[in-house]
């Protein structure tokens, strides 16, 4: 991405514009703003997989009545010159033409599809992001797969029963009311020492040099089985994010022991037996949150309405996650870990703190 952004002309008043007058000129929130940052160069990248080859006419056709009706995908961001240069929301006619795009494949001449598809999202993270369109792409790869992915399904309330009453219910919420406090003003000044860079992550193999965030990356993935997840949820009454990153935690931990057993010059085999790692490793990944006031997926119908509480658009705060790099000998601690962890960050308002500043 860009680190300067020059301003752009672009009349408020697009012919044929559908959208609320109310969407346009509209300053970026702050989580776009970051975007910006120097050395952000942040991309939101989707993989869908479908069984049968995709019509690019029939999808720029839909996309027509759909995506294009709202207005972060139908406005460009421009440089208000009049109010101190900041970032604002300018609707725009979009040509389709422009966006989607499918490239001319030969299935024949591809061995392995997977591999295909992370040499070609890696390629799109090495181009520059143009501020002269909407910012937003579709790529329509037919690429033989014959996984089919599993389908979303719709976020439900859990049914919490009876509430509780009289002085024992008082009293467990008048704890969880402090502790939800304490937490928040734990993770609000960890943050804010880490933005005033009083706290700095452990320079571990992970950790790139500065300006390292624009040199090109590559996406790389591992298909594993639902079923599996869903079992070790259900054994462990977990959720599947917990699962996830108890692996994703279990595999840093393996992956920087080795890296350390080999920048130590011992061999690759015992590296990977013996604990190579430093004492207390500070590794924190940042993690987006939907802040929106109902969950879940929408029907479109029902976003477009005026007056709605299912509003289109994003209302994404982030928090810091720490993880917990060490081996042990249980794989089972590192979900426990895990779920230690992300249950305290549940019972935070950092996601919303930050999402507010």
């Amino acid at each position: 991405m860009e680190a300067l952004i020059k301003p752009i002309k672009v009349k408020a008043d697009v012919e044929n514009f559908t959208l609320d007058d109310s969407e346009a000129n509209q300053p970026l929130s702050p989580v776009a703003r970051m975007f910006h940052e120097p050395d952000s160069n942040v991309y939101i990248i989707a993989m869908i997989g479908l069984k049968t080859k995709i019509n690019a006419e029939v999808v720029k056709a839909n996309l027509v009545h759909t995506l294009l009706k709202h207005s972060r995908f139908s406005s460009l961001q421009v440089v208000d010159e009049m109010n101190g240069g900041r970032l604002i929301w300018v609707p725009t006619e979009v040509n389709l033409d422009n966006h989607v795009i499918v490239p001319k494949l030969d299935p024949n001449d591809i061995d392995s599809p997977d591999k295909f598809v992370e040499d070609y999202i890696s390629n799109l993270s090495k181009n520059k992001i143009k501020m002269s369109m909407p910012m937003w792409d579709l790529h329509l790869l037919n690429v033989s797969n014959p996984t089919e992915p599993p389908t979303i399904p719709m976020v439900k309330k859990a049914n919490s029963g009876k509430s509780s009453r009289g002085l024992k219910g008082k009293f467990i919420k008048l704890w969880l009311a402090m502790w939800l406090l304490w937490n928040t003003l734990v993770d609000v000044m960890m943050f804010l020492a880490t933005t005033l860079m009083l706290i700095k992550d452990t320079k571990t193999p992970l950790k790139g040099p500065l300006g390292f965030g624009s040199s090109p990356r590559r996406f790389v993935h591992r298909s594993v089985s639902l079923d599996d997840i869903k079992l070790i949820k259900n054994s462990t009454r977990t959720t599947i994010n917990d699962v996830m990153l108890g692996v994703t935690q279990a595999g840093l931990s393996r992956y920087l022991n080795r890296k350390y057993g080999e920048s130590n010059k011992i061999d690759n085999g015992s590296s990977e037996r013996s604990n190579n790692l430093p004492k207390s490793i500070r590794l924190r990944a940042t993690f987006f949150m939907n802040l929106r006031p109902i969950p879940g997926i929408q029907e479109l119908a029902d976003m477009m309405k005026k007056g709605t509480k299912a509003k289109w658009g994003n209302q994404i705060g982030y928090l810091t996650y720490p993880f917990t790099i060490a081996l042990r000998d249980n794989p089972l601690d590192y979900l426990r870990e895990a779920k230690a962890a992300m249950d305290r960050k549940k019972a935070s308002l950092e996601a919303s703190f930050i999402f507010l500043g």
